[in-house]
């Protein structure tokens, strides 16, 4: 168990339940905007503010950028190109019109978009790092996220090194930015490097997406800057989610498994949050798959299943708690590790039971996207979906009646890898309540791993601790049976 620290520095926060629904009608110039968003400005930006920026900005790229595709589909698509080959004067005035626009700096900047011929045209501007109006005001947006982000946590600009970073991304020089990064990893170690950026690290990484040279992350990274789920592709390299589940198949398999020799007296029975990460613990990452089953203080039974997260032996193992299954599980919802789960369940839950899903790491993910399939939700009632630690904002219950909590430590950089961050300016919605703090450590995986916060949740933020226990009073009472599984991908 780490060793005490002293409260968090900044107060946990439930994230509020919708998001502005309003917004300008026009965007700010990007000049403007991005003195707005200018790192290692004189005075405090209003977080507020920059969060209504950044949600307006994405409002405008994402309108700038369909007005691109719809004059890349007139201009170089059939019907206007081969009238303006015939006798019709208006018909080459606007041809030359809009191509003139869709690659005027002064207009849409290098805007080709869309299939066929278009399609060509924004992949040479991707290759030649032309710039097009839509991914300005993208990028501009990410900027003013990164700078409120950079006003809740203050080490972002305090530390020399990822000041730089920073001030890298303001001024658009990615190739410096990266290797900044990488002379982090190389000076403080990659632990302390993702700790202290992960406050960012989502932005900065749509960021890189839109200004690289490499067209296959552009999605992510347009994913990222509107708010959206993410599902195109990671966006670091731009792997498609459907290479992540090709290379992890399996139909998931589980088997029943006889406790080791005491291991049932360390487990915990109180029903409490930190009680259930305790027993994620203990059981570890190989595969194992703990339900306990409760009578409840007004006598009906429930059952608790408490999933483990990524196994850190290899890249790919029989066990479906791997690095491919956990790059699978953010993008897809159905993955050897849920279907396992839901094969270990139907053993030893009966039909129409209450469940609460409590998950940490891949765990969490793994919960929420057995909350997700509707097939699973007919069988059994998922009261209660717990995610430590886990990135799940993109992911929704298919009941409107479960309630979802999210626990996140900010220097934990694992929730924020489907693209939200722990300071996002979208919100959750109503179903969602999000717990987020600080501690001491800035020490990535230590701040990740689940004794850690086990520890967080009893001395760092109780009200959080208090919160999910009140949240899961129905299933506090005696323990009546533990079971455990061995999960296999086949």
């Amino acid at each position: 168990m780490p060793e005490a620290v002293t409260a968090p520095s900044t107060a946990p926060s439930t994230a509020p339940s919708t998001a502005p629904s309003t917004a300008p009608s026009t965007a700010p110039s990007t000049a403007s905007a991005t003195a707005s968003a200018g790192v290692g400005g004189g005075g405090e930006p209003d977080v507020a503010g920059l969060h209504q920026l950044c949600r307006d900005l994405a409002e405008a790229a994402d309108a700038v950028r369909e007005a691109s595709r719809h004059a890349s589909e007139l201009a170089l698509g059939t019907r206007l190109p081969l009238a303006a080959l015939g006798t019709s004067g208006r018909a080459r005035t606007a041809l030359r019109t809009l191509l003139r626009t869709l690659r005027d700096p002064k207009g849409l900047g290098w805007a080709a978009d869309g299939r066929g011929v278009a399609r060509a045209g924004w992949l040479a501007g991707v290759l030649t790092s032309r710039e097009s109006l839509a991914v300005s005001l993208a990028v501009t947006g990410l900027k003013a996220r990164i700078r409120a982000a950079a006003v809740a946590h203050p080490e972002l600009l305090s530390d020399p090194d990822t000041a730089h970073v920073l001030r890298a991304v303001e001024q658009d020089r990615q190739r410096e930015a990266v290797r900044t990064f990488k002379r982090i990893i190389g000076s403080q170690g990659a632990e302390r490097a993702f700790a202290l950026l992960a406050p960012s690290f989502a932005d900065i990484l749509a960021w890189n997406a839109l200004t690289d040279e490499n067209p296959f992350n552009d999605e992510a990274g347009w994913e990222i800057a509107t708010g959206r789920t993410l599902t195109a592709a990671e966006p670091v390299m731009g792997v498609s989610g459907r290479v992540w589940a090709l290379l992890d198949r399996g139909p998931g398999r589980a088997e029943p498994k006889p406790p080791e020799p005491g291991l049932l007296e360390r487990l915990d029975t109180s029903g409490t949050i930190g009680g259930y990460l305790g027993n994620i613990g203990t059981v570890g990452t190989g595969g194992v798959l703990l339900v306990q089953r409760v009578s409840g203080p007004d006598g009906v039974t429930r059952y608790v299943v408490q999933l483990a997260g990524m196994s850190t032996d290899g890249v790919r193992n029989e066990s479906p708690q791997d690095l491919l299954g956990a790059v699978h599980a953010v993008a897809r919802p159905s993955t050897p590790y849920s279907r396992a789960t839901a094969r270990a369940l139907r053993l030893a839950v009966p039909t129409g039971a209450e469940i609460a899903l409590v998950g940490h790491s891949l765990g969490g993910i793994t919960a929420m996207n057995l909350a997700a399939d509707r097939e699973f939700c007919t069988l059994y009632r998922v009261t209660h979906v717990v995610a430590v630690g886990s990135p799940i904002d993109g992911k929704r219950p298919a009941d409107p009646a479960t309630r979802v909590c999210s626990l996140i430590n900010e220097h934990d950089v694992v929730p924020s890898l489907e693209g939200r961050s722990s300071v996002s300016p979208y919100a959750l919605p109503a179903q969602f309540t999000e717990f987020t703090w600080t501690d001491d450590t800035h020490a990535f995986p230590l701040c990740h791993a689940a004794e850690r916060y086990e520890h967080n949740l009893r001395f760092d933020v109780p009200e959080a601790s208090a919160h999910v226990d009140a949240e899961l009073t129905r299933f506090r009472g005696r323990v009546t049976d533990t079971r455990l599984f061995q999960l296999y991908d086949r």
